[in-house]
C-alpha cells in the first residue's frame, strides 16, 4: 500500500496556447481543471500503473468542492480533511509553439492547529498498513516549523519507507528526520545546501540522515546517490512537452517499486527516467504516456566519476 500525503493541494488548471506573447491576449479552447498538488499527481500515476493508494489531503472552499467532485470522479482512493480556507489554485500556461510551460502557483493559506491535527489525524490511521509513504509538495507558509518530521515519523513508526520530495528549508529537515528517500531537483539542491556541486550536495543530504537522494537533472535525466555509491540515468532523447508533472511521476516510480519489494537503485532510476519522461509527453500532470516502456528499454545508466 503506497499512502501520499499533500499538505499543501491545489486545483491544477491548464490552458493550450497556440504561443505566448508578454503583455498581448491570448485566446484559448476551454482549459482543464484537476485535484491537484505533487502528492495528487504521484498518486495519480501509481494508481492508473496498478499500485495499491491511498491519497489524504484537504480541502476547502469553492476551489476545494471543485478540487473534491475531480477527485471522487478520477477514481483515486482518497481522504479529504475539511479546512476553512480554500484550496489554493495552481496555472499553467502551455506554449505550444515553444514546448515549454509558464507556471504560477499560489502559495495556499495554512490549515488551523486543530486541521493540521485532522490531518495527522487521518495519515496515522492510513499508514497503518502502509509500505511506502510519500510526502510531496510545499508547505503553506506559517506551517508549524516541525509539521514534516511528524509526518515522517508517522511513516517511520508504522514501518514504512518513507519517501519525501519538498524544497527550501524542508528539504533539509527531511533528511534530519531520517526519510528513506529524497527526490530534489538541482535547483532545489543548490538553495537548500548552499553547495554548487549535485553530487556533493546530495551527499550532505545523505550525512543529514537520508538513504538515498534521486536528482533530478531535467533533460539530463536523473542521479541516484546513496552512501554506498551514483548511478547516472538519461532519456536517449530530449522530449518536447509539459514538464509539470515529470518529478511526480519519477517519485510514484520510486513508491511503486519499493512498495514491491524493490530497492536496487539502479532498477528504480531506471524506472523513474522512464516515467519521468513519459510524463512530460501528455498534456496534464498526473499521467504518463504508455510508450514509458521503450522509453526505459532505450535509458543508459552509467557510474560517473565522483569529480563529473
Amino acid at each position: 500500500m503506497i499512502v501520499t500525503v499533500t499538505p499543501n493541494p491545489a486545483l491544477d488548471l491548464t490552458w493550450h496556447v497556440a504561443q505566448i506573447t508578454p503583455g498581448a491576449s491570448h485566446r484559448v479552447d476551454t482549459g482543464v481543471a484537476r485535484a491537484g498538488g505533487k502528492g495528487l499527481n504521484v498518486a495519480r500515476v501509481a494508481h492508473a500503473q496498478g499500485g495499491d493508494v491511498i491519497a489524504v489531503t484537504t480541502a476547502g472552499g469553492a476551489t476545494g468542492a471543485e478540487f473534491a467532485a475531480e477527485l471522487a470522479a478520477s477514481g483515486v482512493p482518497h481522504v479529504l480533511v475539511p479546512v476553512a480556507a480554500a484550496t489554493r489554485r495552481s496555472i499553467a500556461l502551455v506554449d505550444e509553439a515553444l514546448g515549454d510551460t509558464t507556471i504560477v502557483n499560489e502559495r495556499g493559506v495554512t490549515p488551523t492547529a486543530d486541521e493540521w491535527q485532522a490531518l495527522m489525524d487521518a495519515t496515522a490511521i492510513a499508514v497503518r498498513t502502509a509500505g511506502v509513504v510519500v510526502i510531496s509538495g510545499s508547505l503553506p507558509p506559517g506551517a508549524p516549523d516541525d509539521l514534516l518530521a511528524r509526518f515522517i515519523r508517522l511513516g517511520r513508526e508504522a514501518g514504512a519507507t518513507v519517501i519525501v520530495d519538498t524544497s527550501g528549508p524542508a528539504l533539509l529537515q527531511a533528511a534530519e528526520a531520517g526519510a528513506s528517500v529524497l527526490k530534489p531537483n538541482q535547483t532545489e539542491l543548490i538553495e537548500a545546501t548552499g553547495i554548487d556541486d549535485p553530487i556533493a550536495g546530495a551527499r550532505e543530504l545523505l550525512h543529514r540522515g537520508a538513504g538515498l537522494v534521486l536528482l533530478s537533472r531535467g533533460a539530463d535525466g536523473m542521479l541516484a546517490i546513496t552512501a554506498d555509491g551514483l548511478v547516472q540515468a538519461a532519456p536517449p532523447a530530449a522530449l518536447a512537452g509539459n514538464p509539470t508533472g515529470a518529478g511526480d511521476a519519477a517519485v510514484a516510480a520510486c513508491a511503486v517499486l519499493m512498495d514491491a519489494g524493490i530497492y536496487d537503485p539502479v532498477r528504480i532510476i531506471r524506472r523513474a527516467t522512464a516515467w519521468s519522461a513519459a510524463a512530460v509527453l501528455m498534456p496534464l500532470a498526473g499521467e504518463i504516456h504508455p510508450s514509458w516502456t521503450d522509453l526505459e528499454h532505450d535509458i543508459t545508466t552509467s557510474d560517473p566519476k565522483e569529480s563529473s
